[in-house]
């Protein structure tokens, strides 16, 4: 039924008009001043009377299109009847549902300055100018049923206000709460594309070394190949490990054979820089005491130092060795690649098409920290990050 009623305003307003149309003529016809109370038939409304009650119940049907121009125009009908009809007829009824419609319709400072001023006007007109004394029933009447018509629009008003302001922000939280859900998904996403990369390029490119030395010297010294290939099977599964761990992130909770096995940090280093070595990478390294990491750091340390050998390996030539260093300084930790390659080490995204620097830099962005890479004075390339013991304090004037 309401929402019929809001689809058809004018109709809903023309039957609205007629109700108090039918109001006014029962009243016009009630005697209040009765020996017994108010007698109904005791008197009959004048011909001016009836027009001035139908004109602004006409005028009630346009009341939402243009409340103040109704509200101005029944005002003047009743005025006119306080004036000069004895008996009067409740005209004043369109006034009061017009001055509902303003006050529900504007501010409230608006609607009780246009409240005080319809008041005045009508008791006013009905004290001063009207046929009964100014102190009849009748005459405060006029002023206390239009003080409620204004307090009654107001009222109306803040409800709608104030369920308009929860609806809004029940709608921003859902909002807020759909945004952050894709945010989080896409960092998500965004963690698990680094840490693939890092995993396929880092052990491909040892099987793609050692696969290159077993075909090599396959015929001649056939027990090095043999070592060769040992290489390349133990590479594969290790490829074949974090990788099972990297995708069993995405399963349910629920899902069997959930990886259990804990993320890879600086405490298994070693083995790291034995892969590469195995695979002709001269590698040198030094680590200095340092306090216990969070997993996002230590994770972070240990992907950095990984796709930096990794890009060495690719990119860096023959006869080339590495030199890897972590440093406690204060409340970071400090990390260093070095090559001594003839080539450009580990070309950017934008000459090779690859992601290795970029995935670094924004892994490394997202603790806090600070990420160069770049060619060194003499030959070879230089990576250098900087990760903040705590990740949720970016470190300072950095």
């Amino acid at each position: 039924m309401r929402a019929r009623l809001h689809a058809h305003p004018l109709a809903t307003d023309a039957v609205l008009a007629a109700f108090v149309l039918t109001l006014m003529t029962l009243g016009s016809f009630v005697d209040p001043h009765s020996g017994g109370g108010p007698d109904f038939g005791a008197r009959t409304p004048a011909l001016p009377s009836v027009t001035l009650m139908v004109a602004g119940a006409v005028t009630l049907i346009f009341r939402r299109r243009n409340p103040m121009a109704v509200l101005t125009v029944t005002a003047g009908l009743s005025l006119l009847e306080l004036a000069t009809a004895d008996p009067r007829a409740p005209v004043q009824i369109c006034t009061l549902v017009a001055l509902y419609t303003v006050a529900s319709r504007t501010d409230r400072p608006v609607a009780w300055r246009i409240a005080l001023l319809t008041m005045t006007a009508l008791t006013a007109t009905a004290m001063l100018a009207g046929p009964l004394p100014w102190y009849a029933e009748e005459n405060l009447g006029v002023l206390a049923w239009t003080g409620m018509a204004a307090a009654a629009g107001d009222a109306v008003r803040s409800r709608r206000a104030f369920v308009d302001a929860i609806r809004e922000r029940a709608e921003r939280a859902e909002r807020t709460r759909d945004e952050e859900a894709k945010r989080r998904v896409a960092e998500e996403r965004l963690r698990i594309a680094r840490d693939l990369h890092d995993v396929v390029a880092h052990h491909i490119a040892l099987v793609n070394v050692q696969a290159g030395v077993a075909a090599h010297v396959m015929d001649k010294r056939p027990d090095q190949a043999k070592e060769a290939l040992a290489h390349v099977r133990e590479a594969s599964r290790s490829a074949l490990n974090e990788l099972r761990a990297t995708v069993g992130l995405l399963r349910q909770s629920g899902d069997p054979e959930a990886p259990t096995e804990p993320a890879p940090g600086l405490g298994v280093l070693d083995a790291l820089l034995d892969t590469f070595r195995h695979a002709g990478l001269p590698v040198e390294v030094a680590l200095t005491e340092h306090p216990a990491l969070p997993a996002a750091v230590d994770l972070a340390a240990y992907r950095i130092i990984q796709e930096a050998l990794t890009n060495v390996r690719k990119h860096a030539g023959a006869e080339v060795t590495a030199e890897v260093s972590v440093v406690s300084v204060g409340s970071t930790i400090e990390i260093t690649v070095l090559d001594d390659g003839v080539g450009a080490a580990a070309p950017g995204p934008e000459d090779s098409g690859g992601h290795g620097l970029l995935g670094m830099r924004e892994r490394v962005g997202a603790l806090g920290g600070r990420c160069t890479a770049g060619p060194r004075f003499g030959g070879g390339f230089r990576v250098h990050a900087i990760l903040p013991v705590d990740p949720s304090a970016p470190e300072d004037g950095r």
